[in-house]
Parts: structure tokens; sequence; C-alpha cells
């Protein structure tokens, strides 16, 4: 089974544009901001997920005159899956619920951006939360998918 989730792992990385950097896993998006931000909300509201915001920082930037390229945050979750976690470590809940940030560089290329859960465990300590934090790799590694095809 292992070797399924290792092989599953690296055939999406090889599959879209990943960068794994600190922590973060990062995919190229074929979409704009607000697109493949759409198209992650329609993800979490099709797998009864529970979107907690959309922020939308280049919009609040333009409110107090400051330029920003397009940047959004989405915030989400499931307490049936977050709350092993806390159970596991609790500190992790300054990690969640979890986000997604979707931006564009100065290139005008879109990247989808969220914590990498194995880094989670190991910044948290986490044991024994194998099988919640593979699920968690699974779900973020779908709506990623989804949101930037």
């Amino acid at each position: 089974m292992k070797r399924y989730v290792v092989a599953a792992v690296a055939s999406m990385m090889v599959a879209f544009s990943v960068h794994a950097d600190n922590g973060l896993i990062k995919i190229q998006s074929a979409h704009s901001v607000a697109q493949t931000a759409d198209n992650i909300e329609g993800f979490l509201k099709e797998k009864g997920l529970t979107q907690f915001a959309r922020i939308n920082h280049a919009a609040n930037a333009e409110k107090v005159g400051l330029e920003l390229r397009p940047t959004e945050v989405i915030i989400f979750g499931n307490p049936k899956v977050g709350t092993p976690l806390m159970q596991c470590a609790q500190s992790v809940a300054i990690d969640l619920p979890q986000k997604m940030l979707i931006s564009q560089d100065a290139e005008n290329n879109v990247w989808l951006t969220y914590n990498d859960p194995m880094y989670l465990k190991e910044r948290h300590n986490m044991e024994g939360c194998e099988k919640v934090l593979e699920k968690v790799s699974k779900v973020l590694g779908a709506i990623s998918k989804t949101a930037t095809k």
C-alpha cells in the first residue's frame, strides 16, 4: 500500500508542474487566479467540504491604494478530518483549517500553493495519524488537479 501511495504521488508530480519548497507544494495553473479559485470552490461544494472564506488580497490592497498582483486564499476544511489531526497534535490547529493560495507571479504565471501534509506531520511531531495525513494529501492533490487543469 505504501508503495502504491508513493507511486501515485510521484506520478501526480510528473503529470503536472509541482514544486515542493519549504513545506509548500506549488502547482502551476492553466487558468487565471480567479478561475483557479472558482474551480476550487466548485470542487469543495461538490465534495461537501466547508469553505470558510475566500480572501482577495489584491482587491483589499486596492482599497487602501496599494497594488498587488492577483492573489487569493481559500480557507476550507472538514472537522471529521481536522479533528483527528488535532487529537494527534493539538498544535496543528495553527495550520488548520486548510488553506490554498492562488497567485500570479511577475511573469504572469498562476500558481496554486498549499502546505504539504507531510511537512505538517514533521512540524508538529505527529505520530499515529499517517492514514489521515494520506487522506488529506489525496484530497489536496485532487483539488489541485481539478483546479489547475
